[in-house]
């Protein structure tokens, strides 16, 4: 599989990246500064330098020509304005998927967070109100293209090491917190899982080990009543 990740070198990106490589797929990572192509190269991945807040859609089109899937991993990070959540978090979103279908790029894995799909809560920091708003638009944004989208609702994330232990599943999931390489070996599994098009996800630690939490989501899905996944 050859795989794209738009906002490759974030923390989840890079980790996302090497965990493909290692299984043996092809990554191409879209990064903003040519100065990160040494992490890029780093996780076996090729860097493509693409800034998604100023491309076009041709642009970012002819980057994901003929790959298998493409991942939104970008956001505009701690310390960024109201302005830029709008901006990256959902119009770098937006402008993945505009290109993925103008591509023909049918899969199509987006990286939101828990609490987008509903208002934030009365009081609320402005830039986080920005960013969980700008989230919830680029959800709906996907979820109305012809797309085979999955979305995933991290909870708060930790730079703590793997646990592989997962709660994975339709919201709403209680609140907590999750690793971010254990978010990274989830998307990969759902990369390479079919049967998760049309989701969106919530995720936290739990007890569930990564592969039996999408082969779970595969059994609830022939139960109710969609396609068993091809083999």
């Amino acid at each position: 599989m050859r795989v794209v990740i738009a906002g490759g070198h974030g923390k989840i990106a890079l980790l996302l990246a090497a965990l493909l490589t290692e299984r043996g797929d092809k990554v191409d990572s879209l990064i903003r500064k040519p100065e990160q192509a040494g992490d890029i190269a780093a996780t076996g991945a090729r860097a493509v330098v693409l800034d998604l807040e100023h491309a076009a859609v041709g642009d970012v089109a002819a980057a994901i020509q003929g790959c298998d899937a493409v991942v939104f991993a970008a956001g505009a990070g701690p310390g960024s304005s109201a302005e830029r959540k709008y901006t990256v978090d959902k119009g770098g979103s937006v402008l993945l998927a505009a290109a993925a279908e103008q591509a023909g790029v049918r899969r199509f894995a987006q990286i939101s967070t828990m609490g987008a799909g509903a208002p934030p809560a009365a009081g609320t920091d402005e830039v986080w109100a920005a960013y969980i708003d700008a989230k919830t638009q680029a959800e709906d944004d996907l979820r109305a293209r012809n797309l085979d989208w999955t979305i995933v609702r991290p909870g708060h994330l930790l730079d703590t090491p793997a646990t592989g232990l997962v709660a994975l599943g339709p919201p709403p999931l209680p609140r907590g917190s999750i690793p971010r390489v254990d978010v990274a070996a989830v998307l990969v599994e759902i990369l390479h899982a079919a049967s998760t098009a049309g989701m969106t996800l919530e995720l936290i630690s739990g007890d569930t080990p990564v592969a039996s939490a999408i082969e779970n989501l595969d059994n609830q899905s022939v139960a109710e009543g969609g396609a068993a996944p091809a083999d």
